[in-house]
């Protein structure tokens, strides 16, 4: 399991460190349009540094798997509600092709996390 969450770091950071450089690029790729307001991109930042520190968080389950069940429990249900809201966003074409990847990407990794929380629920770890 501990390379499933360095994956899962890489993952967030593949995504958080270009979006958080360059957050009009990012967007433009994900949604297809151009998001030109400041606020609006200030806040689109700020959601990827979340995705940033969900990497952080991840990187520390890789070194040590049974101790920051909570990490993985915060981190799989922020990747399975974006999934979902991305999805929806998708279906109602306010999105571009790019999202799809994410969301095939971020489901992957929500059933992972499951995975993990099975093993450790067969070893007898506490989940939290």
């Amino acid at each position: 399991m501990r390379a499933c969450f360095l994956i899962a770091a890489l993952w967030n950071f593949a995504g958080a460190v270009p979006a958080v450089i360059d957050p009009t690029g990012m967007f433009a790729r994900e949604f297809g349009r151009v998001l030109s307001d400041p606020v609006q991109v200030a806040v689109y930042r700020g959601a990827w540094v979340t995705s940033l520190l969900y990497g952080l968080g991840f990187l520390a389950v890789a070194r040590n798997p049974a101790r920051h069940t909570g990490v993985v429990l915060m981190g799989g249900l922020g990747k399975a509600l974006f999934a979902i809201n991305l999805a929806y966003m998708h279906l109602n074409g306010w999105t571009s092709p790019f999202a799809v990847l994410v969301i095939i990407g971020d489901i992957a990794f929500v059933a992972a996390f499951t995975l993990y929380f099975l093993r450790l629920r067969r070893l007898g770890i506490p989940l939290l």
